[in-house]
């Protein structure tokens, strides 16, 4: 798998002439909140590409606080500046947390999705869960939007990782962030989807 992703980046940057550009929105889990920069998981994944010679520019456009609304009204610019080939979306867990309306959750992702699609970008959305302790309805339906929106949006899904918010030496101490023991692992769990995102010349969106 990892020589085809080389092998997409490699046709894609020699089409383009110029590196493969992956642009990360997210909230505190991309920005590496509580750890250093560099031993977070969007950090991993640039060096990561630097090990195998990718040609590939990663730009970590997260924010912590972020939320989707706040995302939606960022991405235009993000797009304009930076004309990505692949946009990772890690954004609702603090929509989650603030109990906002799953429906305004599933319009600014589904808003997000098709601005960044319409730009020509492959879009790789990632899954969120929320404690439990929300109850049931909310929580199932939170989680399920995420699923369903990538569906809807011709987009990827990234599977929530459970097996890491669950055990607490992979967790900071706020229950909510998870520690830089944790990176590697949410690094592991993106890079398959992103390997079968490959794309040649545009296909995905037709840049």
């Amino acid at each position: 798998m990892l020589l085809a992703f080389v092998s997409f980046i490699s046709t894609v940057s020699a089409a383009s002439e110029r590196p493969l550009t992956v642009v990360v929105m997210g909230d505190s889990i991309s920005a590496a909140y509580g750890i250093q920069r560099e031993q977070g998981w969007v950090a991993l994944l640039d060096q990561r590409l630097r090990d195998y010679s990718i040609a590939a520019n990663v730009v970590n456009a997260s924010l912590s606080g972020e939320t989707t609304a706040g995302g939606k009204v960022r991405m235009s610019p993000i797009l304009e500046t930076h004309k990505p080939d692949v946009v990772i979306l890690e954004l609702g867990g603090n929509d989650g947390l603030r109990g906002y309306p799953i429906e305004i959750i599933r319009e600014n992702m589904e808003v997000m999705a098709k601005l960044a699609r319409d730009q020509g970008a492959e879009v790789i959305i990632l899954g969120m869960a929320i404690p439990a302790n929300y109850g049931p309805r909310y929580t199932d339906a939170f989680r399920a939007v995420f699923v369903e929106t990538s569906s809807d949006t011709g987009s990827r899904l990234v599977p929530f990782p459970d097996g890491i918010a669950t055990v607490d030496e992979l967790m900071q101490a706020d229950g909510i962030h998870p520690n830089a023991k944790a990176q590697s692992k949410l690094l592991d769990n993106v890079w398959p989807v992103l390997e079968r995102g490959r794309r040649v010349g545009g296909q995905a969106g037709g840049r």
